[in-house]
């Protein structure tokens, strides 16, 4: 009798270990402060498509030629080699005292719908790296103005701590619920 408690109790401590463990392991861990204020939220300012005809002040669009040089940022060659034409349009707003240095992508949402999310990922972080590398975040817009990504860096460390998100829709364009 002894015995079978001496034995009971060696298996219940690490039994009652393994269930804690496992308990500890399901819980969500928020991430840290310093993570979650590491990297801005992306600007909420309207897309101004308006500006895509008519720019104004210091904002540059596909439109827009410098003829001193070459242009900031530079998302011609992106436009031109993007797959199956998705990169329609962009407007790139300057640094302000309200808001950083930001890029709006216009996409064609046909294309953008028939892509995979893998697909989608690709070319948000592609154009993000080209747009980060002078400053800019980016977001990712259709001509009705619905936000369908975001690629959001802290440019006060080096090297940048960046952020992408993309909204769920399926491959109709459809929001899931």
């Amino acid at each position: 009798m002894l015995q079978h408690k001496l034995l009971g109790r060696k298996t219940l401590q690490p039994l009652l270990l393994t269930i804690s463990l496992v308990t500890i392991s399901l819980l969500p861990i928020p991430p840290s402060l310093a993570e979650t204020s590491s990297i801005p939220r992306p600007s909420n300012a309207p897309l101004e498509l308006d500006l895509l005809t008519k720019p104004k002040g210091a904002v540059i669009t596909a439109n827009t030629i410098d003829p001193k040089g070459l242009t900031v940022p530079s998302l011609w060659w992106a436009q031109e080699n993007s797959e199956n034409k998705l990169l329609d349009n962009w407007i790139a707003y300057p640094l302000s005292e309200k808001e950083a240095r930001r890029v709006d992508l216009v996409v064609n949402q046909q294309i953008w719908s028939l892509l995979s999310y893998l697909e989608r990922y690709s070319f948000v972080n592609r154009l993000g790296s080209l747009a980060r590398k002078d400053g800019y975040n980016v977001r990712i817009f259709n001509y009705q103005q619905e936000l369908l990504a975001t690629y959001t860096c802290n440019f006060q460390i080096d090297p940048a701590l960046c952020n992408i998100r993309i909204n769920a829709q399926n491959r109709l364009g459809l929001k899931k619920v």
